[in-house]
């Protein structure tokens, strides 16, 4: 069972998108550009921040 866990190995600002995207199993590239849309919106900055700080990090495991 996959855990939604930040990623430390693949991270470009807090690993928040590409833990979403590993949670999902997709690309992190299709999460991160969904996640800059929802930018735009203003409500992708918010969640991204709530993300961050709520999220239990994988301390750079891989798998």
């Amino acid at each position: 069972m996959n855990k939604l866990m930040k990623c430390e190995s693949d991270r470009k600002i807090c690993g928040v998108c590409s833990g979403v995207a590993r949670y999902l199993n997709i690309d992190t590239t299709v999460v991160r550009l969904i996640w800059g849309i929802l930018c735009l919106s203003g409500f992708g900055i918010a969640a991204y921040i709530i993300a961050a700080l709520v999220m239990p990090s994988d301390n750079g495991q891989v798998g």
